[in-house]
């Protein structure tokens, strides 16, 4: 399916909006508890700003807002290439698919924290794949794609490692080497990059499939 320029553009800029909400609200709800138990602002962004979830919606917030606003600009079109929208749409998933198979049953978010936790891990997500699906090209993948993708996850895990050693606060507790060990951090560090790659490939997959042969 292929739309106007135009219509990809208020696409973007609807999403956009709602992608920047969800990231607003955890953001306002985030510091409010951790001024609340004391935390310097430094502190508290450092927390903040650990988690995949936080750093790859914002991702999918800049990315869209550029192709909406500027697409025009040097970020715009960058943003705008199908193998980086791509990159955008397997990672947000990632976000989506980890939350949901590993992490939502050890907390129970209510009321506003709820609803941040949804629009972060369920309906950004499933909106990002669904402008992907109707506004990006994708004749340019190639099944070697994914594996140059795996720069920002890998880059994030050397963060965790990085900022969590500096403030002694892990993430997700499937990467606390305090209590797991470097090596059972760092093997599930890999599972989850595997992962990362085979969603790669299904775009990949679905992006060949559906754009004829040149």
């Amino acid at each position: 399916m292929s739309v106007s320029a135009r219509t990809a553009r208020a696409a973007a800029g609807g999403l956009a909006a709602v992608a920047w909400f969800g990231f607003g609200l955890q953001y306002a709800l985030s510091m409010q508890t951790h001024y609340a138990h004391g935390l310097s602002a430094g502190h508290a962004h450092l927390i903040f700003f650990g988690f995949y979830t936080i750093l790859t919606n914002l991702l999918v917030s800049v990315s869209l807002t550029t192709v909406a606003a500027f697409p025009d600009s040097a970020v715009g079109r960058f943003f705008a290439q199908p193998t980086v929208a791509t990159a955008v749409a397997s990672n947000i998933v990632l976000v989506g698919l980890g939350y949901h198979v590993l992490l939502r049953n050890i907390w129970d978010p209510q009321g506003l924290q709820l609803l941040a936790d949804v629009l972060m891990h369920y309906v950004t997500p499933g909106l990002y794949v669904l402008f992907w699906a109707v506004t990006v090209s994708t004749f340019r993948l190639r099944w070697t794609d994914p594996l140059r993708w795996c720069v920002y996850p890998i880059a994030y895990y050397l963060w965790v490692l990085i900022r969590s050693a500096w403030i002694a606060d892990y993430p997700y507790p499937f990467f606390d080497v305090t209590r797991l060990g470097h090596a059972r951090s760092l093997l599930h560090a890999i599972g989850l990059l595997m992962v990362f790659v085979l969603i790669g490939l299904a775009f990949v997959a679905v992006g060949r499939w559906r754009t004829p042969r040149r």
